[in-house]
């Protein structure tokens, strides 16, 4: 058995195990909701891994990215979150694509070749695209709504995305996808009504979203727990 495991393997037991070691899960997104949400996955012992982000580290993104750290400002996020993977659990087969997901790069992806996927972009229409590509591939997907302008880590809940309130990004997502005629997405939101933030260090014209270290990694953490459990049918 593996030490890494042992306390894990106790509570879900040696078979459930062995699904999420034989499971393959893309993350979409590794900022302050992805980068939980991968890391958090890694250490469940999902087997394979895809981590898919065009985005490098900025010194803004060191209060809630786990892929935020001095020494790996400028680098790709996608490809730091691979190499803390493979620190945590070298078994685990990691891939990283340094590219932002969009009608461009969609093409690229075969989606069918894995068994859940984590929406954890902060484009719309990305998400929309990701979400029915997903859909149409067969392939269970969850997507992450606004953790921005939230204060409440504990505010947040998984739910088909009919049933998301309070949530700006989920109404909007709601309908787009309403207008794709898919439904039944399972969502991470928040319930929380979103605060106002301070724009003193905006740039002007910049549209800007404030946040703080314990609430994107709430909902990375809960977005994680989903697919485990999905994927082992607790």
């Amino acid at each position: 058995m593996n030490g890494a495991y042992i306390r894990e393997i106790a509570l879900i037991g040696e078979e459930n195990f062995k699904k999420l070691q034989g499971a393959r899960v893309a993350v979409f997104g590794i900022g302050g909701v992805g980068s939980f949400a991968a890391e958090a996955l890694v250490r469940a012992g999902i087997g394979a891994l895809t981590f898919v982000d065009g985005d490098t580290v900025a010194e803004s993104n060191l209060n809630r990215q786990l892929v935020a750290l001095r020494s790996t400002l400028g680098k790709n996020k996608a490809l730091v979150m691979q190499e803390r993977a493979a620190d945590i659990a070298p078994e685990c087969a990691c891939e990283a694509v340094a590219c932002f997901y969009n009608e461009e790069t969609a093409d690229a992806f075969d989606l069918s070749r894995f068994d859940y996927i984590a929406d954890c972009i902060d484009s719309v229409k990305s998400k929309i695209l990701l979400i029915s590509r997903a859909r149409s591939a067969g392939v269970p997907v969850i997507s992450c709504m606004g953790a921005g302008n939230k204060l409440d880590g504990g505010a947040f809940k998984a739910a088909d995305i009919e049933k998301t309130r309070e949530c700006p990004l989920a109404k909007i997502v709601r309908r787009e996808l309403k207008k794709a005629g898919v439904t039944g997405v399972k969502a991470v939101y928040s319930e929380e009504k979103p605060l106002l933030p301070d724009r003193c260090g905006a740039r002007e014209g910049e549209k800007f979203i404030g946040s703080i270290s314990f609430v994107p990694s709430a909902a990375g953490l809960l977005l994680a727990g989903e697919i485990v459990k999905d994927l082992i049918g607790k």
